[in-house]
């Protein structure tokens, strides 16, 4: 037993303008950095990644009822974040689904527009908590985030909506309460998504909520072709931005909106996700933000509670072309195994799925020709993704869920609504390879949501997926090669009590606890790594965020194992 340690159970692309080619070209002239601490070579046969769909049999029955209209709200097309969490502390992930409501009332007059909580049972089996759970919502709900914020041990839960934001706490005897009010938690906007961090390091999650734009059911503006009596979903373009909303942990269980002291309410977008990561390692999270069809935030810590937003310097704001793009989803982790975060997002057919790569020092390269991901995902439209090792050979992949925004697109352009998932498998050199179709993803769908979890505890990543009017899908990680893995799962004493903001080396990799993943969703605080043909870690490296740093020796993989924060 080692001390602190607890075991438990495509379409080709047109040329490179000039600006691509340039950047590509100085990426070339750039140092290469080794990869990893231990000198890592990249894959020399790629592990095969292989998932089958399970949902049916293991009992989740969602359907994400985002009730389309006629006048073609634009709430319709954005609704279907999700959230897997362990919320009654058994070892088993569970999931919680947001749903739509009823237009223009925009509330829940049938059981079909519930939110909905799937017990995991074990064995790939779930069954539908959400009345004795009492989490069935209220309000056209969008996104979910959970994470401890009152450091009590049992996760709580924070649903976006549309003028309808709720605060759950995790009472830990398998209920929830709404304590939105009394948490001083504000439902003034058109809230999509939300993630939990601790931005000032003081020991207790903050929540961060991203608001889209000026909407109300009586927009009645008329998108599309009126001859041939086409209506679609209005371009962004059609509604004024909102700024976000950043609540401080009073750590009595109630929060204060600091939004305008920590700089972020000067600053308007139409806010789709959030991802949080520590890009200039200076022991302080940052926050990224995708905009819609705007320039996206990149929000540095100035480590005394507040925020300056440095997206365009960066070099995060807006991709190789200069143009803003429908950024959807994100994930800001570090995906070339250098120690430096690294940022994803989706975003519609043409865009491509850019792929920032953090040079240091504050500042990012547009990778994403460089990576193949420009080609691989040109004629594709993506929502929610995910950087993780599905073949647990070390190097993290992507997944994303796809799908077009307007249902009618089919008819005016030469791509479709209903996309199947992609996975992108990480080559370890730089560059990913598709290989969506072999990994079992051809089933399409108007996908939207996702989160990341071992749900069968055998050491490999699944995915779930929301779909609107179909039900969601649970894919299995059944990839043949025997590799090897490691989880941890922290528990801080100093810091908060998901680990929140932790950096984690594990021999050549890095990573850090998040639960915001995505579009408009949340995947659990535990921290997978693939270790290849590795048995055993020599050195695992914990740089928690009170500043703590804490490390393990001699670590036998294939195994979740519990660290616990040193007092001093």
């Amino acid at each position: 037993m080692i001390p602190g340690i607890i075991s438990t159970v495509g379409r080709s692309l047109p040329a490179l303008s000039r600006r691509d080619f340039l950047a590509a070209a100085c990426a070339l002239l750039l140092p290469q950095r080794p990869k990893g601490k231990l000198g890592l070579k990249p894959v020399s046969a790629l592990s095969p990644i292989r998932f089958r769909e399970v949902a049916q049999q293991a009992g989740l029955d969602f359907v994400l009822q985002n009730n389309p209209t006629p006048r073609k709200h634009m709430i319709e097309t954005m609704a279907g974040g999700l959230a897997a969490f362990d919320y009654n502390n058994d070892g088993k992930i569970d999931i919680f689904f947001t749903n739509g409501a009823a237009i223009p009332s925009l509330e829940k007059d049938s059981p079909k527009f519930f939110n909905r909580l799937y017990r995991n049972d074990g064995g790939m089996k779930f069954t539908d908590v959400t009345l004795e759970a009492g989490v069935a919502g209220a309000g056209y709900s969008m996104g979910a985030a959970a994470a401890d914020y009152n450091n009590d041990g049992y996760t709580d839960l924070f649903v976006a909506g549309v003028y309808r934001n709720i605060l759950y706490r995790n009472l830990g005897n398998g209920k929830f309460e709404d304590v939105t009010e009394a948490a001083g938690i504000k439902s003034d906007k058109w809230s999509v998504a939300a993630g939990w961090l601790d931005y000032d390091n003081d020991g207790w999650l903050d929540l961060f909520v991203v608001n889209y734009a000026h909407w109300t059911p009586a927009f009645d503006r008329y998108c599309g072709d009126r001859e041939r009596n086409l209506r679609v979903y209005c371009h962004p373009k059609y509604f004024e931005g909102l700024p976000n909303t950043l609540y401080r942990n009073r750590r009595d269980g109630t929060f204060e909106d600091v939004s305008k002291e920590a700089g972020i309410l000067e600053h308007i977008g139409r806010g789709m996700s959030v991802a949080f990561a520590d890009y200039d390692n200076d022991g302080f999270t940052d926050m990224f933000v995708t905009n819609d069809n705007l320039p996206n935030f990149l929000f540095r810590n100035r480590r005394n509670g507040t925020f300056e937003e440095v997206a365009l310097e960066a070099g995060v704001a807006l991709t190789n072309n200069g143009a803003p793009i429908a950024s959807m989803g994100a994930d800001f982790r570090d995906f070339d195994n250098d120690g430096l975060c690294d940022i994803n997002l989706t975003a519609l057919t043409g865009e491509t799925f850019p792929l920032f790569r953090n040079l240091g020092k504050g500042s990012f390269l547009d990778a994403t020709h460089i990576s193949q991901l420009a080609q691989l995902s040109a004629a594709r439209s993506g929502w929610s993704n995910g950087l993780f090792d599905f073949n647990n050979d070390g190097w993290k992949d992507l997944f994303t869920a796809n799908s077009d925004v307007n249902d009618l697109i089919d008819l005016f352009q030469s791509t479709h609504y209903k996309q199947p998932n992609s996975l992108f498998a990480n080559l370890g050199d730089g560059t990913f390879r598709d290989v969506s179709s072999d990994a079992g993803f051809t089933l399409a769908r108007a996908h939207r949501g996702s989160a990341f979890a071992d749900f069968d505890n055998d050491g490999k990543v699944d995915v779930v997926v929301s779909a609107l009017g179909e039900s969601a899908e649970l894919w299995q990680n059944i990839s043949p090669d025997p590799n090897h893995w490691l989880v941890l799962k922290l528990t801080g004493t100093r810091s908060n009590r998901d680990g929140i903001g932790a950096k984690i080396w594990v021999g050549h990799q890095f990573n850090h606890v998040t639960t915001a993943v995505g579009y408009a969703s949340s995947s659990p605080s535990t921290v997978h790594f693939g270790t290849g043909k590795l048995e055993k870690i020599d050195r695992i490296e914990i740089r928690w965020p009170s500043g703590t740093v804490q490390v393990l020796q001699n670590v036998a993989t294939n195994q979740t194992i519990e660290v616990r924060e040193p007092m001093k």
